[in-house]
């Protein structure tokens, strides 16, 4: 089977357990919500929408392994392993935030070489395979044009826990504040990454991410023609925790300032 097809069957995939997402999201009890760490919560929401995931993906490639959030399966194959978040965006699923999806990444070795991220609400698929364009509902996507921060909108995300570099992030955040057109946090790490790939977003960047927030979203924004790097300007970024995402023009730029803080 090609990358095409894996693909295309996540994407219908990924459909499914999304509506599943948003149809409980209607009738959704926070009495229910439980808690694995300080302000990391999760629900019987994201649970069953992994386990839906899986079964599905088990037949789509049934040779691969499982990298999950929820940890529901745990099996790590040679050369095939699945990157999924259920829920991205869980706390705000919760409070009712219409900004929450699901991503799937698939990795071949140590190469992440298929994503889709699934953006519920507005029912928006965004997908990529290695060798092709990314897509957003069928339709190819590029990353902006932009050439400089102070033209740029940027998107981050804001730690949830383990504050240690809280003041290196506070003045980052205070220095690209008062240079670009605006920040904006949305709360799901695939969207965040998904809206630089379509350019709506001209960067975007975050640290402490884990891979399933950050892989299927990596394989679109690259397929897109964007950059995806960690903080020195590296590709490795789900193992360091550490990524910037940008439209390729303002690597270097993005890199030299966050710099300045993070070192």
């Amino acid at each position: 089977m090609s990358l095409k097809q894996v693909t295309e069957q996540v994407i219908d995939l990924s459909k499914q357990v999304g509506a599943f997402i948003r149809e409980e999201r209607n009738n959704f009890d926070p009495d229910k919500i439980e808690y694995k760490g300080l302000n990391d919560m999760v629900s019987y929401v994201d649970k069953t929408a992994e386990e839906k995931i899986v079964a599905g993906l088990e037949k789509i490639l049934p040779e691969a392994g499982f990298i999950t959030e929820e940890k529901t399966r745990n099996k790590i194959a040679d050369r095939y392993n699945w990157i999924i978040d259920p829920l991205d965006g869980t706390t705000n699923f919760i409070h009712g935030l219409p900004v929450f999806s699901v991503s799937i990444a698939l990795k071949e070795y140590d190469e992440l070489v298929a994503g889709v991220v699934y953006e519920i609400n507005q029912d928006e698929c965004f997908y990529a395979w290695k060798g092709a364009p990314a897509y957003l509902n069928g339709k190819e996507i590029k990353v902006s044009n932009c050439p400089t921060i102070s033209n740029s909108l940027i998107a981050t995300g804001f730690p949830y826990y383990d504050f240690e570099k809280q003041p290196e992030y506070i003045e980052l955040f205070t220095y690209l504040m008062k240079n670009c057109h605006g920040l904006r946090r949305l709360g799901s790490a695939a969207v965040d990454l998904a809206y630089t790939a379509c350019g709506r977003f001209d960067a975007y960047y975050e640290y402490n991410l884990n891979a399933w927030d950050a892989a299927a979203g990596v394989v679109i924004v690259r397929q897109a023609g964007g950059d995806v790097v960690n903080f020195k300007g590296g590709n490795e970024v789900l193992d360091i925790r550490q990524l910037l995402a940008t439209n390729r023009k303002m690597t270097g730029e993005m890199l030299e300032v966050i710099g300045r803080y993070f070192v």
